[in-house]
């Protein structure tokens, strides 16, 4: 188990060693095969802490560890996550020789009258450069409701503009979504949404050179991935059926252009069985085909 004492003691004694480590880390490569495998862990910061109904990412030393053995994991380029979270793991150097993509609005609370007026609270794109990150997520959510998406949407589309000019990945995140109810935001995963929500991804910012998409495994997919030429990562989310049949479901998809690899969180650091290393792995090798 991590030393979570150590890492207080630091950000106490010695806050200047973050960015000394930020400048002294060894960055990862991009994988040669084209293939990517991020494991994500910026839900907290948007107060989303359940996985499957339970709310197993309240213990920050148990998401650690489990974030800890998944980077371990060989296969595994890199991690997507809050400020918070990169820091601690690169005080713990578990982010030598990894990719790293800062999330940036987690203002969107989960259950917010505000959610779909998604702040950029966290990474912009000057830190992400100055910290020599690879690149910043944004999650971009359509209410056609919901005058908040508006906001968003702007704040999204300077975003990839900066990012770009960086020379950084954007990763975008988008949904089409509706409010079911005063506190219960749900993305719509129809193929024919799902689409809609990729051209509007698609043409954020001035430029798409760096963009890349992040969505979820829905019906149809090769008709959803039709929608796009930009590479595309498939979202691992947060499973509730049978293991197998997700599984089966995310290899069918990166079998499709332009898919270009994996994000996923809480379906690997806390799967069914508990078994954080053998879920790793077999996502490993449904994205790297047993690359080791």
């Amino acid at each position: 188990m991590i030393d979570a004492a150590a890492l207080t003691r630091a950000r106490i004694e010695d806050p200047g060693s973050i960015a000394r480590a930020w400048r002294a880390r060894r960055p990862g490569d991009w994988p040669e095969d084209g293939r990517h495998l991020f494991v994500a862990a910026d839900h907290p910061a948007r107060g989303a802490l359940s996985v499957r109904g339970r709310p197993v990412l309240a213990s920050r030393t148990d998401l650690l560890d489990r974030l800890v053995a998944a980077l371990a994991r060989p296969g595994v380029d890199g991690v997507l996550a809050t400020p918070d979270i990169l820091e601690d793991l690169l005080l713990l150097g578990a982010l030598e020789g990894k990719l790293v993509i800062g999330s940036m609005n987690r203002g969107g609370l989960q259950g917010a009258s505000f959610e779909l007026d998604d702040r950029f609270t966290a990474f912009d794109a000057s830190s992400i450069a100055t910290h020599g990150l690879d690149g910043g997520k944004m999650l971009t959510r359509v209410d056609l409701a919901d005058a908040g998406s508006v906001a968003t949407l702007e704040a999204s589309g300077r975003a990839v503009t900066a990012l770009a000019a960086a020379g950084k990945l954007a990763m975008v995140e988008p949904f089409l979504t509706t409010r079911r109810a005063a506190d219960r935001v749900e993305n719509l995963l129809d193929p024919d949404s799902v689409i809609t929500s990729i051209a509007i991804a698609s043409g954020l910012g001035a430029t798409s050179a760096h963009t890349w998409l992040k969505i979820p495994v829905v019906t149809e997919m090769e008709r959803v991935l039709d929608a796009t030429t930009l590479p595309t990562l498939l979202l691992g989310g947060d499973p509730t059926g049978h293991p197998d049949d997700t599984y089966a479901a995310w290899a069918a998809a990166l079998a499709l252009p332009p898919a270009a690899g994996l994000v996923v969180g809480r379906a690997l650091l806390h799967p069914h069985d508990d078994d954080v290393a053998a879920a790793v792995d077999i996502a490993v090798s449904l994205v790297h085909g047993g690359r080791s």
